[in-house]
């Protein structure tokens, strides 16, 4: 299954944050760690905090953390609450859109069930915690707490 963008950012927002528990990051700063758009995160992260994931505060020295530790927030869920449970295929539209003329004898229904129904099985098994064992080396890679390297007048003019 491909997950959505929104999803891709939502995992990405929660493991930076989990990388360092109890800090406070900005919008900006993730935004500026995996290189994607502050506009995008910022509809993740209301998401997020909606979804009791995440904890902001407003104003100078605000930002966000985990609202529950990494090892409470199971992967699985966070792939259901953002990716909602539609199966990839348009003749199961819920709301009775079946455009497909064989849907009522068909089987792909049953198979695609059955595939997605797995997928979640095995994102169910993980949490937060256990996508972030390696913590140190995620936070030497986004430069968490760190001021990322300044481009050098060499690699700019290239």
């Amino acid at each position: 299954m491909k997950l959505t963008s929104f999803t891709d950012y939502s995992l990405r927002v929660l493991i930076y944050l989990a990388c360092e528990p109890g800090r406070r990051a900005t919008i900006a700063e993730i935004a500026t760690a995996f290189g994607v758009s502050e506009n995008h995160l910022t509809k993740v992260v209301h998401f997020l905090g909606q979804a009791g994931w995440l904890a902001t505060v407003r104003g100078k020295g605000g930002g966000m953390q985990l609202a529950r530790e990494a090892g409470e927030i199971v992967v699985g869920e966070v792939v259901r609450q953002t990716e909602g449970a539609d199966l990839p295929a348009e003749c199961f539209d819920r709301d009775g859109g079946n455009t497909c003329t064989i849907a009522r004898v068909c089987r792909l229904h049953g198979v695609l069930q059955e595939a997605a129904d797995a997928f979640h099985a095995v994102l169910d098994r993980y949490t937060l915690a256990d996508l972030v064992h390696n913590r140190d080396a995620l936070s030497r890679m986004l430069f968490i707490g760190r001021e990322r390297p300044k481009a050098s007048a060499r690699s700019a003019s290239s």
